[in-house]
């Protein structure tokens, strides 16, 4: 009886794994043909493909939603008017069936944001349920909301919708913000990551296949986020002009002077467009009285610059940086420090500030360009021969170089700076003549101090 049993549950075992065998082949036949067609964009012959995979084989491969999605992207866009509605959600139930079996390979920002980007692109539905749909993405998952094409699709239906007395304006503002703080938050952690590779490659080492993707990657994405926030602040547009702020703000003072809210976002915006106006003086005022911190030492800073009072103005800003815990506002007051400090020719000071900023703001293009231009400007002064002084120039060129790769925004003017620096260089006829190849040149008897290392002929 025993022996039976044994028997009877081999054979069970066998025909088992024989139906998971002949499933497994079907499923990568039918996955076959289905990505066969798809790929070469034939989606008529791989629609009915797709819905076998769905109906058997839902978790065999995730190729079949990512071409999947393609294929209703296409069904979608080329629908009837009458039928996009029906594609448009067959395409979300198939998004939402990837997000089911593969949902660690599935960000639910990323799906959400897709879906609205999907009925912006297509015009499903009214401009309200457009951005609604968006919002709800947004606030969903912020962390995996990072398409630049659609944190600016979010932003511009928001200002359409503002101009169509559907949204307040500070509402739009509100919005600004946000996203504002989001792209930069990303284009960081780009410059973070990929600014120890460029250093390494500056530095003559050969990166590896994987660093070259990784650096490759990063700088593609921060091109795209440095052009979504120039298209973000011109969508904006007149609405965050001078003259039209300051009434806006004057009219809702009284009644909100007391808000500290309102009155960091009103003194903040006022101080980012340089609006001289009574007003600001007002509003920075009163946030002071109400709420001392980084933000309103930067304002009283700025008023005491404009009053011409360098001394205390520095001394605002630089409590300011002290107090201030976001890091992008945290860079701006250390580069406006490094300003102050190299106007008035206190270089060393001046690279201090700016090397601050950076460190807070690794995609601070700015600052890497101020440092280039102080050090190639100091050429006279550091260095006991011309080869030296020239040389000097180098360093200029490697830090204008890092501006444009790890700040899209600054690269036409950071790259036509290295190339003026490198024509100030030593020739390659001049290292030669002077025997300096591969020498090391170091500039410890001025402010700029570290070292070149002369190339190799």
């Amino acid at each position: 009886m025993k022996i039976k049993a044994t028997l009877l549950l081999f054979s069970f075992f066998l025909v088992s794994n024989a139906t998971v065998a002949n499933t497994n082949e079907e499923c990568v036949i039918t996955l076959t043909l289905f990505t066969d067609a798809a790929k070469v964009e034939n989606y008529t012959e791989a629609y009915p493909h797709l819905q076998n995979l769905r109906r058997d084989c839902p978790d065999f491969h995730l190729s079949m939603y990512q071409y999947g999605e393609r294929l209703y992207k296409h069904r979608i866009e080329n629908a009837e008017e009458d039928q996009k509605m029906a594609e448009y959600n067959e395409y979300k139930k198939l998004y939402r069936e990837r997000l089911q079996y593969f949902p660690e390979k599935t960000k639910e920002g990323t799906m959400l944001a897709d879906f609205a980007q999907v009925m912006f692109d297509n015009r499903i539905g009214t401009a309200m349920d457009m951005f609604d749909a968006f919002d709800a993405a947004y606030k969903k998952d912020k962390e995996n909301f990072t398409s630049p094409k659609s944190l600016y699709t979010y932003f511009s239906l928001a200002v359409d919708l503002q101009a169509a007395g559907k949204k307040d304006v500070s509402e739009v503002f509100e919005l600004y913000d946000e996203l504002i703080a989001k792209i930069e938050e990303e284009e960081n952690s780009l410059a973070a990551r990929i600014t120890p590779l460029i250093e390494k490659q500056d530095a003559g080492t050969k990166l590896s296949q994987s660093e070259e993707k990784l650096l490759s990657a990063g700088e593609t994405n921060l091109r795209a986020y440095s052009q979504v926030k120039g298209s973000v602040n011109g969508k904006l547009g007149i609405l965050a002009d001078c003259e039209n702020l300051i009434p806006l703000y004057n009219k809702d003072f009284e009644e909100k002077k007391t808000d500290v809210d309102w009155l960091q976002s009103a003194a903040g915006r006022l101080s980012a467009k340089e609006c001289e106006d009574p007003l600001f003086f007002k509003l920075v005022q009163e946030l002071h009285n109400l709420n001392p911190s980084s933000r309103s030492a930067y304002y009283l800073g700025q008023l005491a610059e404009a009053d011409g009072k360098s001394k205390v103005a520095l001394d605002y800003f630089l409590q300011s940086a002290e107090l201030e815990t976001n890091n992008n506002k945290k860079a701006d007051t250390y580069y406006k420090l490094g300003e102050n400090y190299r106007k008035t020719g206190s270089l060393s000071n001046a690279r201090t500030f700016y090397r601050k900023a950076i460190e807070a703001k690794p995609s601070y293009g700015r600052a890497y360009l101020q440092i280039a231009s102080m050090i190639a400007n100091s050429s006279n002064n550091c260095g006991d021969n011309v080869f030296e002084r020239r040389a000097i120039n180098w360093l200029a060129a490697d830090l204008a170089r890092t501006a444009a790769r790890v700040d899209p925004s600054v690269a036409g003017n950071a790259n036509a700076a290295a190339n003026s620096y490198m024509q100030r260089a030593p020739s390659r006829g001049l290292i030669f003549q002077e025997g300096m190849q591969g020498k090391t040149i170091s500039f410890g008897k001025c402010w700029v101090g570290g070292s070149v290392r002369v190339p190799n002929l």
